[in-house]
């Protein structure tokens, strides 16, 4: 855990333009207000924070002071049923579980009523594939961070989103699909009372 915290406290908080930056801003003001008030409250359920913080960077330059950063956060500690760890946080927070094997952990992953995406990291290819099958989230990121192919599929499971965007499911997403029946000779109607159709 020290050495997770330790390479979070090392990510370079800054201005997205410039390449050397690792961690942007928050979209907006009321974002990065949900985010913090996350930190905050983790750490009122008993969470330990071991790096990052709910305030403000304060040695960003000038031009970037009033900007919605925050730095990663890592919170160590806690337990699957606070609120920071059953949640979808969407910002740079990690919350450290603790488990004593495979099958602990993937119940602890499962255990959400959300599976937008998870993140296995490991050398092993078999506990990869047992995972991947085993835990309930809609994309699964093996030794990486959340970069994808557009043309594949993006979207959770559960609580997490209502079907897929990104390629070809896209078409469905964002499209309303509409059924219409035409009878292009004289119509039947049932008779009301009877199973005999009229013509």
């Amino acid at each position: 855990m020290k050495r997770f915290a330790e390479r979070a406290n090392r990510l370079r908080v800054g201005d997205p333009t410039d390449p050397n930056t690792q961690v942007g801003a928050l979209i907006s003001q009321q974002h990065w207000e949900k985010v913090s008030g996350y930190i905050r409250l983790g750490i009122e359920e008993g969470a330990t924070l071991l790096a990052g913080g709910a305030e403000k960077p304060t040695d960003l330059p000038a031009h970037l002071k009033g900007g919605n950063f925050l730095r990663p956060t890592v919170l160590a500690d806690v337990d699957n049923r606070m609120r920071v760890a059953q949640e979808e946080i969407f910002g740079p927070v990690a919350c450290l579980l603790p488990f004593k094997d495979e099958a602990e952990g993937l119940r602890l992953a499962n255990d959400v009523e959300y599976g937008l995406a998870s993140y296995i990291w490991t050398q092993d290819v078999s506990k990869v594939l047992r995972l991947a099958r085993g835990i309930e989230a809609g994309m699964v990121f093996v030794n990486t961070q959340n970069v994808r192919d557009l043309r594949q599929p993006f979207g959770g499971v559960k609580a997490s989103g209502t079907g897929r965007e990104g390629g070809e499911y896209s078409f469905e997403v964002f499209a309303e699909m509409k059924n219409v029946c035409i009878s292009m000779g004289r119509p039947s109607y049932p008779k009301m009372g009877s199973l005999i159709w009229a013509s």
